[in-house]
């Protein structure tokens, strides 16, 4: 049976504050978003040029649109970490639009591990809310989640 390797944490003060912030040895953060049926796995790493691949894909080929591409950048943008983080996401599962949000909301989360004091920026943006809205389901009888066949009284 294989061992799983164990995650080395160390205190680390930065120079605006004096209060410590936990950093993974390697300086490598993950988290998940999801939205919808969208599932986003995130990786930050620290130390990089602020590169964003999105499956194996530059950001402007994946998210071709200027509203996905700000999705994305959002959380980075309002913590100032876009330069000094390269973003790595591997996103499956709904649409293009989830997939974004899925990408902002594990982006958000994992931020969060970088430094919590960004938590509070972050809320109030409402980037760390898991948006719960999905696809009804189809009941029995009916012809889609509430469509109900036409009625006929003769």
């Amino acid at each position: 049976m294989p061992t799983a390797k164990k995650k080395t944490v160390k205190k680390v003060a930065t120079e605006e504050n004096d209060s410590a912030v936990s950093v993974m040895a390697g300086d490598v953060y993950t988290a998940v978003g999801r939205r919808k049926s969208a599932v986003a796995r995130v990786r930050l790493q620290r130390g990089s040029h602020g590169d964003i691949s999105i499956n194996g894909k530059e950001l402007a080929i994946y998210f071709p649109t200027f509203e996905m591409q700000s999705f994305v950048n959002a959380p980075l943008d309002i913590t100032s970490t876009k330069e000094i983080m390269a973003v790595a996401v591997k996103v499956q599962g709904g649409g293009i639009h989830g997939q974004s949000q899925a990408v902002r909301h594990g982006i958000s989360r994992a931020l969060l591990e970088y430094n919590p004091d960004f938590r509070k920026t972050l809320r109030s943006e409402g980037f760390l809310t898991r948006d719960p809205r999905v696809k009804e389901r189809k009941k029995p009888g009916l012809l889609r989640a509430r469509r109900a066949p036409q009625f006929s009284k003769r």
